[in-house]
């Protein structure tokens, strides 16, 4: 009885600390899309937890003061699906060649693989920005979304997850049949990971949508600007003051990403679980 009671008692603490856990983590966003409604003069009056009905006005000022957020919400989703639809079928075609063929440097070229993994972006960016600039590919998409064929670290997740679905039998039975190998590829493995797929497009769309460094150093053209770009201007003069505003542009980079998590956040769950799994 003392032990059904001890687990009882465990496992409610346990559901406390994640409802608490889980209040520290939406209230910032939550404040964040509240205040987005909120005018200048209420946000400096106090907190508040109850949207207002000001979204349109914080909107009209944006616009009225240059700042077009649809084009770069265009611009950003854009960049952002390019990006991820190329991390995610290279990546997986890659790690799907690491898993299932043997070929001389097998072991050296993950080596490395992992090595790329664990080096920062900064690192290597100057020599980034002149090789796009020899090729006249500064202030365009191409340096944004190009590179996203070869992520270090989509290839890894991708190989550690295949290693947990690929199954020998089917791939055999495909050359058997007469499949290529890029036949077996698209009709065998993908269907298998597409789980492991999703999670992948999810990070990398992730990654791409909130990515400024890089585009800072390459576009130039405003025109050309991607949201995080667009919301750093928020922080000029022009805007010092008009903080509703400047809360509905954070808005506009936050609210996708949510809607992301939020319809596709089983795939993440089964993804990462179903590659956990070593048969």
């Amino acid at each position: 009885m003392s032990h059904k009671f001890t687990s009882s008692l465990f496992r409610v603490l346990m559901y406390a600390f994640l409802v608490i856990l889980m209040v520290f983590t939406l209230a910032p966003i939550w404040m964040l899309l509240v205040n987005a409604t909120r005018s200048t003069v209420q946000i400096q009056q106090g907190l508040s937890f109850v949207p207002s009905s000001h979204t349109f006005e914080n909107y009209a000022i944006l616009l009225g003061r240059g700042l077009n957020l649809p084009r770069g919400f265009l611009n950003s989703t854009f960049v952002a699906v390019s990006a991820t639809i190329l991390t995610v079928y290279f990546s997986l075609l890659t790690a799907y060649a690491i898993v299932v063929y043997d070929f001389v440097g097998k072991k050296f070229f993950y080596s490395f693989i992992l090595v790329l993994v664990m080096l920062p972006l900064q690192l290597a960016i100057i020599g980034f920005y002149q090789y796009m600039a020899r090729l006249g590919l500064t202030d365009t998409y191409v340096p944004l979304i190009l590179p996203a064929i070869a992520s270090a670290g989509a290839v890894f997740f991708g190989k550690q997850y295949l290693e947990s679905v690929v199954i020998g039998d089917l791939i055999d039975a495909g050359r058997m049949d007469g499949a290529s190998e890029l036949a077996i590829f698209h009709r065998i493995m993908m269907p298998i990971a597409v789980p492991g797929a999703f999670t992948m497009g999810i990070f990398a769309f992730v990654a791409s949508w909130n990515s400024f460094f890089t585009p800072f150093i390459l576009i130039s053209s405003i025109e050309k600007y991607t949201l995080p770009m667009l919301i750093q201007t928020l922080r000029g003069d022009v805007y010092r003051t008009e903080y509703g505003s400047i809360y509905l542009g954070l808005a506009f980079t936050v609210v996708p990403i949510l809607l992301i998590y939020a319809l596709f956040s089983r795939y993440i769950v089964s993804g990462i679980a179903m590659g956990s799994v070593k048969e």
